[in-house]
């Protein structure tokens, strides 16, 4: 009997130590055509933010309409940031011109438009506590 109640409230105390899973929605206005797909890239390591191939998690989605909706499920409680571009001729890669500024469409969370360089983490970034929502507009 002592195991069984020890058993018992040692799977009740776990319950209360699980994190809680949120949800990260990005609403995407601003798309001018319907070549390619949308890519977008969640972070949550600030030293790997906006670099190719170090996403937290990856989302390819075609478009099909002047906006669109994902919706990245079962995060933990944190900070995360977004980057997105419009891979209009689906090669994979944010195509630049000699300058390094995008060719393609391009967007970040908070709509930071960058002047010079990839904004910071932090200027992108919010603290994820409930589920929440970035209304984000593509830069062409």
């Amino acid at each position: 009997m002592r195991l069984f109640f020890f058993l018992f409230l040692l799977v009740f105390s776990s319950i209360g130590l699980a994190q809680k899973q949120y949800s990260l929605t990005v609403k995407l206005t601003g798309i001018e055509n319907h070549k390619g797909e949308i890519e977008i890239a969640l972070y949550k390591d600030p030293k790997k933010f906006a670099k190719v191939g170090q996403t937290y998690r990856l989302a390819r989605i075609k478009p099909d309409d002047a906006s669109l909706t994902y919706e990245f499920k079962n995060l933990e409680q944190g900070k995360y940031a977004v980057c997105l571009f419009h891979d209009e001729n689906n090669n994979k890669v944010c195509d630049k011109n000699l300058f390094g500024i995008p060719t393609e469409a391009y967007a970040f969370s908070n709509n930071i438009r960058p002047r010079f360089s990839v904004p910071t983490f932090e200027e992108c970034s919010t603290y994820l506590d409930k589920n929440k929502t970035f209304s984000i507009k593509l830069v062409y």
